[in-house]
């Protein structure tokens, strides 16, 4: 039985953590190089290859401390997470060490796209295709929501290719050099601004060489979910950072803030809704280091059903955290001098993406429950 109770070294790189963000500015590109320089990028990929060896334990531990100080670096959801966790688990001895030192000391990014216009995130309806033609590939179609893509270096791709048994499509994974021919991106004007933008992608025949096949093509989802467990911790980690840099925020203010001689935080109306968000992502960390730990511990299955509930939990508490400092802080809460109105927007990324909270009630309802599909 895994204990969920963090060990001396874990409480030792939380600290460390939180001690570099809270004293490092806000440019995400000098973040990222320095926190890469103390192998925090890299720290849940192998030590053969430059990482910490690590795992999403750790990786996730770093991001909710870069989040709760006010800087959370987005890529380390996709580059070190998804990409480096993928390539770690079934990439070749050449793919990894291509990719996996430069992935561990951040000169190098990886974006990840699998979101269709028309599919969503489902890889059952994903249109984009490829086919053999020789010993390359050529793969055709269509990603949106991408993040990043203009700062990485190269793209997986989730795509599928057919099964010459069944005549069925199958997802598997390609990488995508950014300067592959037929490979476009369009950015997406989005409301909510970021320092990672989003893009929308056109593959167009795009020829690439045998080795941009990650892994095995038969293996299909089991590939595919090595990768997505990962994506829905790491988002949690994301969230649960939001929600207490915004906590953190709101009892500094109730604290100081004083009416009719007395504290704001000493009235019940302001104590309890603060309390009750505290609690939230506190049970929120619980379920997502208990997915960080199954998936560690090889456990694709326990982990799967924990990545969903700790991704739900953590976008919930997320969101009502930052409403509540917001409420907290009153017109305060709406100026950029206290910076919490950009999260208003921002905390409904971790209920959306990358998966909605309704296809997580969804998986834990069929999966788990054993409830009867509606689809």
């Amino acid at each position: 039985m895994t204990t969920l109770i963090e060990s001396d070294e874990h409480k030792a790189l939380r600290e460390a953590v939180s001690s570099f963000a809270k004293n490092h500015d806000h440019d995400t590109q000098s973040l990222w190089k320095a926190a890469a320089e103390l192998g925090y990028i890299g720290v849940n990929l192998p030590e053969e290859y430059g990482g910490g060896g690590g795992g999403i334990t750790e990786l996730s531990l770093v991001l909710e401390e870069l989040g709760t100080a006010g800087n959370p670096l987005l890529m380390m959801i996709v580059s070190p997470a998804i990409c480096g966790t993928v390539i770690a688990r079934f990439g070749t001895r050449a793919q990894k060490q291509d990719w996996l030192p430069a992935l561990a000391d951040g000169t190098r990014l990886m974006a990840f796209g699998i979101t269709e216009p028309d599919a969503g995130s489902n890889s059952h309806r994903i249109t984009t295709t490829a086919r053999r033609d020789g010993a390359d590939w050529l793969l055709t179609g269509r990603k949106v929501f991408v993040s990043g893509v203009d700062i990485a270096d190269a793209t997986l791709i989730v795509g599928r290719t057919e099964d010459a048994r069944t005549g069925r499509l199958k997802p598997c994974l390609f990488i995508v050099p950014r300067d592959a021919q037929g490979f476009t991106r369009r950015p997406i004007d989005m409301e909510l601004h970021g320092t990672e933008k989003q893009f929308e992608l056109a593959l167009d025949d795009v020829r690439l060489p045998a080795d941009a096949l990650v892994g095995d093509e038969d293996a299909g989802l089991l590939q595919l979910f090595a990768g997505l467990n990962p994506e829905r911790i790491m988002t949690a980690a994301f969230a649960i950072g939001m929600g207490r840099h915004a906590l953190a925020k709101a009892v500094e203010y109730a604290r100081d803030r004083t009416v009719w001689n007395t504290p704001i935080g000493a009235h019940q109306a302001i104590a309890h809704p603060l309390a009750q968000a505290h609690i939230e992502l506190e049970l929120a960390r619980l379920m997502m280091q208990k997915a960080a730990h199954l998936y560690d511990a090889g456990d694709d299955t326990g982990a799967g059903e924990a990545a969903n509930m700790a991704k739900y939990a953590a976008g919930e508490a997320c969101v009502k955290a930052v409403d509540q400092a917001v409420h907290t802080l009153g017109g305060n809460g709406l100026t950029r001098e206290f910076g919490l109105a950009r999260l208003i927007t921002a905390a409904r990324v971790a209920r959306i993406a990358p998966v909605s909270r309704e296809m997580i009630l969804n998986y834990v309802s069929h999966q788990t429950l054993g409830l009867p599909k509606s689809y």
